[in-house]
């Protein structure tokens, strides 16, 4: 069983974009998983909540270097207050199952009151994919891996943390970006996003019936890369993409994730960095987190640079966005691969948080806890 340990907590004012200021009583900022020699990466967790009311949080815990290829696997950790403090040692959640490395993981209470848990196990440059496991036993056993795209689809499938979704129908999906990356051949960075389905409940698994490379209606192609999901009121699938074309790439499914429509560029500029959408429980409002470049000049949109962190509110199912709010505003700061669970009156954000000054841009993991009444400033 993990112990419960106080973490270190630091608290921090956040702004918004009217000018609010949030007291520090309001908001936690917990720098959990710092990297250490023997864990030089600590990186792309995800929640759950136990039904003992407990708090996991796994994450990708490398230990062979600090790259996306070293070793790594999976480790966790848990709070039994909210969120607000965690315990102090790692827990190995799942060895190491691939050549290079067991990570970026996301976990799902299904329907049936399951959890499960969705990784990617990388072989080489060549072969990467998701893995799905199954506990009914309150995250204590895992059940034998179910291997989501069999080897005949050859190639590198990306799935980034806190992904994996459940339809009202009861349809898993995993949105995925395929990168032809042939032995011996050139990687492709440009993705073809589609997702695998399941509709019984992750036994077995097939493809969507259609993808998108991002070729848009004037036969320009755009780099689509780690997609996620998100169901709308209307039944429909939002997907969005990073890109490096400024902004994060939306579209839509009107049947449950087979197909979608072209991708197009979106209000949430962005530079070639994720963001995670989820709706919040006790407004049915969208949240979108994810590295806002509004505002600065070019080439600033495209940059590689993964700050500032900003949150924003959709009323109208991911039309436009508004409440628009600071969470991380260092310039040297490096903030993304962020996990996103609401917890009460409160919302959980696990994300890559790096002082770039000090530490490697993917190195450490931080936890934040806010009210999500912080989010609509004003009311």
């Amino acid at each position: 069983m993990l112990r419960t340990s106080l973490a270190i907590i630091a608290l921090v004012a956040v702004c918004c974009s009217r000018g609010d200021t949030a007291t520090a009583a309001d908001i936690q900022k917990i720098p959990l998983l710092m990297a250490t020699p023997d864990a030089p990466r600590r990186s792309e967790g995800d929640f759950v909540v136990l039904k003992d009311g407990r708090i996991l949080f796994v994450y990708s815990k490398f230990t062979g270097g600090g790259g996306d290829f070293a070793e790594s696997h999976l480790a966790g950790r848990t709070s039994s207050d909210g969120g607000k403090s965690w315990t102090k040692d790692d827990v190995v959640v799942l060895p190491n199952e691939g050549k290079m490395n067991t990570m970026s993981v996301s976990l799902n209470r299904l329907a049936d009151g399951r959890i499960a848990l969705v990784y990617a196990r990388k072989n080489s440059l060549y072969d990467c994919r998701p893995y799905i496991r199954f506990s009914s036993d309150e995250a204590a056993t895992w059940s034998d891996p179910v291997q989501i795209i069999p080897e005949s689809e050859n190639g590198y499938y990306v799935v980034n943390n806190d992904r994996v979704v459940q339809l009202k129908s009861g349809r898993l999906l995993v949105p995925v970006a395929w990168h032809d990356n042939p032995v011996g051949g050139k990687f492709e960075s440009r993705g073809v996003v589609m997702c695998y389905l399941s509709d019984d409940a992750g036994r077995t698994w097939r493809r969507g019936k259609g993808s998108q490379d991002g070729t848009q209606p004037d036969g320009t192609r755009v780099t689509l890369q780690e997609p996620g999901v998100v169901e709308l009121n209307d039944g429909r699938v939002l997907m969005f993409s990073r890109t490096g074309s400024g902004s994060q790439y939306l579209c839509h499914s009107a049947d449950g994730g087979e197909t979608f429509d072209v991708p197009r560029p979106s209000a949430l500029i962005s530079p070639q960095s994720p963001a995670s959408i989820e709706r919040i429980p006790s407004t049915g409002d969208l949240l979108c987190v994810w590295n806002d470049r509004t505002g600065m000049p070019p080439p600033a949109p495209k940059a590689s640079k993964r700050t500032p962190l900003k949150a924003a509110i959709s009323s109208d199912e991911g039309a436009t966005w508004k409440n628009v709010t600071m969470l991380e505003a260092d310039p040297e700061g490096f903030y993304c691969y962020i996990a996103v669970e609401f917890v009460g009156d409160d919302v959980l954000l696990g994300y890559c948080a790096s002082d770039l000054r000090t530490s490697k841009n993917l190195a450490d993991t931080q936890i934040m806890r806010l009210p999500v009444k912080l989010l609509y400033p004003g009311k």
